[in-house]
């Protein structure tokens, strides 16, 4: 029998994969992932070396029950035909991506495959977006109603792959080694362990934390930190959910982030250009610092030096680990966009580059959100300020020790003057706003 190609892409694991079982059920399997410059540019180091941790997680996964991963780097529109030529494929089994640049890609990896199909089966989320829409038939552009109406539509059961019943096989080209790049130098950056069997591993070790009373204090590191993992489809979502009682408060507050995830999605497949522009444009007129001005000031919040500890034990987390605790990323994000009036799209585009979990839709969708320009209502007012929140949230200051040491040890250096002054910038911030408003109407 002719062989299909299964594809990975944010789907790196081997259980509940129905992109798998439709490849399998065509007979036999060769799976490949195409390393694509146009994706791995824009990504970090951190990102990039998880990737390849989780691909050689894969390949070992695979070589359990066969040759192995097959792994080639180029154009997919390029690859995948030659691939199908040398070795006489049927088809080509994908997960469905519903992203900007996937879905194009797909488009023009369809068309360049010519008679051979792209055969679309399951997706990284529980409900696929595009899928649900409002009584008129428009989509949802409110969380509320898009999560109620999400629960009500309901997801699958995992499916239930099992790659021991699979027929793997190889290419006689290259082989995984050969074709993975070299992991970026971290220094001593140390990245959660990759693949699947770490996700569930993780997983299991999450599921009774009490999330709702700890879900906000990033000095208690209680969050789950399976946004890794959903990145790249180490674990399905729907495998989570499977798992999460409703009727329990914790448990309901954590599927609910899980529908952020999804909503964001959704939000992004039918606004693909809220991805680098405003989703409300009626906010592009607030004035941004410009030139060597903003420079200086991204500048001092990247490298964790505003003088607001809060803010500098936040960005340098997200330095030293690749990521950042979730309340941590809101007060980050609103000093940047709210207090140094630096525009939302510069501080999205740095975490793009440096968290092991950047995912186009939630992080860009979220910077939205803590700008004002995204999907709530009324969000113009929203101004963290760095100093309660982090006596709220961090109360005994064992979190900002962690990042800022200086503060308690001196001689670790100089920590630096408050680089504006928090009362002023928001009253600023709300006038800009008052203005720009008074101007539109």
């Amino acid at each position: 029998m002719s062989p299909s190609i299964l594809w990975f892409r944010r789907d790196l694991r081997l259980g509940d994969h129905p992109a798998l079982l439709a490849a399998a059920a065509d007979g036999p399997v060769l799976p490949v992932f195409v390393l694509d410059d146009a994706l791995l540019g824009p990504a970090g180091a951190a990102r990039r070396a998880f990737l390849v941790r989780s691909l050689r997680a894969l390949d070992a996964d695979l070589r359990e029950h066969g040759p192995g991963l097959v792994v080639r780097h180029g154009r997919p529109e390029g690859v995948l035909p030659e691939l199908v030529a040398e070795v006489g494929a049927s088809a080509v089994h994908v997960s469905a991506d519903f992203a900007p640049y996937g879905s194009a890609r797909d488009a023009r990896v369809e068309e360049a495959l010519g008679d051979v199909p792209l055969v679309r089966t399951g997706s990284p989320y529980a409900v696929a977006p595009g899928r649900l829409l409002n009584g008129s038939g428009q989509p949802y552009k409110v969380f509320t109603p898009f999560f109620k109406a999400w629960v009500d539509h309901g997801w699958r059961a995992p499916a239930e792959s099992d790659p021991a019943q699979v027929d793997w096989v190889g290419s006689s080209g290259r082989g995984t080694d050969a074709d993975l790049p070299d992991e970026p130098d971290l220094g001593d950056m140390e990245l959660p362990p990759a693949g699947e069997a770490a996700a569930l591993e993780r997983w299991e070790e999450f599921r009774g934390t009490p999330y709702d009373d700890v879900r906000d204090r990033p000095d208690l590191d209680e969050t789950s930190r399976m946004s890794p993992y959903l990145r790249w489809g180490a674990i399905h979502p729907r495998t989570m959910l499977a798992d999460l009682d409703a009727r329990s408060t914790h448990e309901a507050t954590f599927r609910k982030e899980l529908g952020w995830r999804e909503f964001h999605a959704h939000v992004l497949h039918f606004w693909p250009e809220s991805a680098r522009d405003y989703y409300k444009p009626d906010l592009k007129g607030l004035p941004w610092a410009e030139g060597r001005e903003r420079d200086r000031l991204l500048e001092a919040w990247a490298q964790g030096r505003t003088g607001y500890p809060i803010v500098d034990a936040g960005m340098r987390q997200l330095l030293g680990e690749g990521w950042v605790h979730n309340r941590v990323r809101m007060i980050v994000a609103s000093f940047l966009v709210k207090d140094l009036h630096v525009e939302w799209q510069h501080g999205a585009r740095h975490f793009m580059r440096h968290l092991v979990d950047g995912d186009l839709a939630s992080n860009q969708l979220n910077w939205q959100w803590v700008a004002g320009s995204g999907t709530d209502a009324s969000p113009y007012f929203r101004i963290f300020n760095p100093t309660t929140q982090g006596k709220k949230f961090d109360p005994d200051g064992e979190y900002i020790r962690r990042w800022v040491p200086e503060l308690t040890d001196p001689t670790l250096g100089e920590y630096p003057e408050p680089i504006v002054d928090h009362a002023e910038e928001r009253s600023s911030t709300l006038e800009a706003y008052h203005q720009l408003r008074q101007g539109q109407d």
